[in-house]
């Protein structure tokens, strides 16, 4: 896979994240009535057969390889998802989106476990005030079983963008897609089955939208994490936000409060910010590698 920047990274996070949001609101017009574990399951089949045409094309003979990791990945998406109809049917749609934001802080500590990354103060930085902004939108005398179900959402989203760094790089974006929803399928039949609820396709094809939307997100998650460090990149999933609080007005009449506005802001400004800082490393970086007798720390700082 040829290199990316760590800004087209982050932009790849950013348009991701925003299309998400409309799977995220398709979710959320859903009945109350609706059997949860037949739409998830609805929703690991379309995705399936979506991503079908675009992976038996290929002839490799290793298309299971590392089938273990996808299978846990899988596990975990179905776990999320699960939990994400939970909370986006129960929350305001903004407000599900900016707990669901919680993600990449968590992916910080995660990071420097399984991978010794090494944190820089700026990353840090950004996600501890872009979390600050979270807890400023849901307010913490707000929390309730909902607002715990999209925490477990964040979790989630956190292991499986860090996993990625276990799947096998030769395989395709589509393939690894593939692989992942059809891992989790018996596991969501079984669910399915064991919920009682008689089967109903009528939101057979709310899930097949639900699920296009999220596909791209999921393949922008996988390209941008396998192209550059999360902690460099990972506050760039705040970006969605915005999305979450436009469509919740339009679609929902969701009228966002003052800390609403706020929260956005605390969680917008530090993603800018990070970007610049990596922009301008970066041409210290260029510039020492041209002439070395620039300062070492000009260079590393990041």
């Amino acid at each position: 896979m040829p290199q990316m920047s760590v800004g087209f990274a982050m932009m790849l996070l950013v348009v991701g994240n925003l299309i998400a949001v409309c799977s995220d609101a398709m979710i959320k017009s859903l009945g109350e009535d609706t059997a949860i574990f037949q739409f998830v399951f609805f929703r690991q089949l379309t995705s399936v057969l979506i991503l079908a045409p675009f992976c038996f094309t290929t002839k490799r003979a290793d298309f299971f390889a590392g089938f273990k990791w996808h299978a846990l990945r899988g596990h975990i998406w179905l776990l999320g998802m699960v939990f994400m109809v939970i909370s986006i049917t129960s929350l305001p749609l903004a407000t599900a989106n900016a707990i669901f934001y919680a993600a990449p802080l968590i992916m910080l500590p995660l990071a420097m476990i399984l991978f010794q990354e090494k944190l820089s103060k700026y990353s840090v930085g950004a996600a501890v005030i872009g979390f600050m902004g979270v807890l400023v939108i849901i307010r913490p005398t707000e929390i309730n079983w909902a607002a715990i179900a999209a925490l477990v959402v964040a979790f989630t989203l956190a292991w499986n963008n860090l996993l990625v760094r276990k799947l096998p790089r030769h395989q395709t974006v589509a393939q690894t897609l593939m692989l992942t929803n059809l891992a989790g399928m018996p596991a969501a039949l079984a669910l399915a089955v064991w919920e009682g609820q008689p089967w109903d396709f009528t939101p057979f094809w709310t899930a097949a939208g639900s699920s296009a939307f999220i596909l791209i997100y999921a393949g922008a998650c996988v390209l941008a994490y396998r192209a550059a460090e999360s902690n460099k990149i990972a506050s760039a999933e705040y970006s969605g936000l915005i999305g979450a609080v436009v469509l919740g007005m339009v679609w929902f009449d969701e009228i966002p409060d003052l800390p609403m506005i706020l929260g956005t802001v605390m969680i917008i400004l530090p993603l800018v910010w990070l970007a610049q800082k990596e922009k301008r490393a970066k041409k210290k970086a260029a510039a020492y590698q041209q002439n070395p007798t620039v300062s070492a720390e000009a260079v590393e700082e990041s």
